[in-house]
């Protein structure tokens, strides 16, 4: 059975195609519930006519249909009235069910089908949520961060949104990321976006001794062997720069390669002539520079051997520190094994250009040290903020060199004879180091030299509160509260 109105319908909306029975301001003509309540039951049912459902059913669609402006709502039109038309719908099917969630005493309302659309999630799949369902109060209960989960909330209804509260801590809202089962490619892309520095896949080779080999060289913390081998390494790190520091000091200075003369007669006069020239081998130096790189070697060709890529060992730039820093004794062996001459840093240039390669031993502790990591990624992360901060103090010492120049050109005695002998004044001004080398004497110079100052402060306190943000944020992703590892 199904009920009709056989009179003419009173609705208060504005249809398109005219207004229904003249009524043009829109008025309220619904009853209220006060009014039905008020009324005998029989009243109710006034104005409509009982007819089969089959017959409602041919009469709606041989009627032409009217769309209410404002909200779209479908009306049939004909024969002088208008009707709405009942649409087909499961609520079964369509889960427009609506759901209570409650979160430590915090309610929120949804309806299913808003959950479902991320059935791989805690709160979309039935038999997972189905745990935390309060039967008593008709609801799902959990006892979470509160503010966190609007926002949780509001990426199952903006479809895939997710943005962390302002008052919410980043790690307390990955922690309910978490909890609620949302997948960690999702969470790693939103650490991404708020500027995680994510931890990368290590690559680990298929062949079983191969693997083990590797990890217990890269990576310390998979075992207590590879802790004591990452120690080991350390300690040869530091053994090597101590020798190439100490070397340097007066009292310890030893020669790195042993001249051997002889006596030769000539013209009845005795000569000393070079017999040869050997390396060093009895120096303490020597003996124990030689440990460190023999390590040095093998431990580079182990993990060559071992990489589970060459071509991305290849590519690191830490790999190439390595062979950097074992290259300056090799070549100074090597040589004397081919040409049978010592040939130490004062014979040649290039000696000079190796033997102070040796200091990129110091960034073979950036492997062992967080610190230094975040040094690193600090600097990589902060390449615009530098590349500006270069720039504002190029431009800096050209203008305030060209001014100090002429302003003291007619100073006798000037420190400042060119504008090119002028830079060097003008970055350690600008840079506020001052070594007092070099400095105006006339007025005009030192109202420039003033200007050079203020300018200078402006030119570092631009970029560097960028540069400390992000060393700020790397090192608490690493060691404080929004640890991502």
């Amino acid at each position: 059975m199904q009920f009709i109105n056989t009179g003419t319908p009173t609705i208060g909306r504005r249809l398109l195609g005219g207004q229904l029975n003249g009524t043009s301001d829109g008025t309220r003509l619904r009853p209220s519930p006060v009014d039905f309540s008020s009324r005998p039951a029989s009243s109710l049912l006034s104005g409509f006519e009982v007819i089969p459902t089959n017959e409602f059913l041919n009469r709606t669609e041989s009627r032409v249909s009217l769309v209410s402006e404002d909200e779209g709502l479908e009306l049939s039109s004909g024969d002088g009235s208008s009707h709405p038309v009942v649409a087909d719908h499961d609520c079964v099917h369509e889960c427009c069910k609506r759901v209570t969630i409650n979160v430590s005493g915090l309610r929120f309302e949804t309806q299913l089908k808003t959950l479902n659309r991320l059935p791989h999630t805690l709160l979309g799949n039935p038999s997972i949520r189905k745990q935390f369902w309060d039967s008593k109060h008709n609801e799902y209960f959990f006892d979470r961060h509160r503010p966190s989960f609007q926002a949780i909330l509001y990426y199952y209804q903006s479809g895939g949104r997710l943005k962390c509260p302002f008052e919410v801590p980043i790690d307390i809202f990955i922690n309910e990321l978490e909890f609620f089962g949302f997948d960690s490619d999702l969470i790693d892309e939103y650490k991404g976006s708020e500027g995680f520095i994510l931890e990368k896949e290590f690559l680990l080779p298929e062949n079983k001794t191969l693997k083990a080999i590797w990890q217990l060289l890269e990576q310390p913390n998979s075992s207590l062997g590879a802790r004591l081998m990452a120690i080991v390494s350390v300690a040869f790190i530091c053994l090597s720069i101590a020798i190439f520091c100490f070397e340097t000091v007066p009292e310890y200075r030893v020669d790195s390669c042993v001249y051997t003369y002889r006596n030769v007669t000539e013209n009845n006069s005795t000569k000393l002539k070079l017999s040869a020239v050997t390396i060093n081998f009895g120096s303490h130096f020597f003996i124990l520079e030689s440990i460190c790189v023999a390590w040095f070697v093998f431990e580079l060709v182990i993990r060559f051997i071992s990489c589970p890529s060459r071509l991305v060992f290849l590519k690191s730039v830490q790999n190439w520190v390595d062979v950097m820093s074992v290259t300056p004794h090799i070549v100074f062996v090597v040589t004397y094994c081919v040409s049978g001459v010592c040939m130490d840093s004062s014979a040649s240039n290039a000696l000079v250009v190796l033997r102070i390669s040796r200091v990129t031993r110091v960034l073979k502790l950036g492997k062992h040290s967080r610190g230094l990591q975040v040094l690193a990624m600090t600097l990589r992360n902060s390449i615009k903020e530098l590349g500006m901060f270069v720039m504002f103090l190029f431009l800096g010492v050209i203008i305030f060199s060209t001014a100090m120049y002429f302003s003291e050109a007619h100073v006798n005695y000037s420190h400042f004879h060119s504008i090119p002998d002028t830079f060097w004044w003008s970055i350690v001004s600008m840079t506020t180091v001052g070594y007092g080398d070099m400095f105006p004497q006339g007025v005009a110079g030192k109202i420039v030299g003033t200007f050079t100052v203020l300018g200078g402060i402006l030119t570092i306190a631009l970029p560097v509160p960028i540069i400390v943000t992000n060393f700020n944020s790397l090192y608490n992703a690493h060691n404080g509260r929004t640890s991502v590892y």
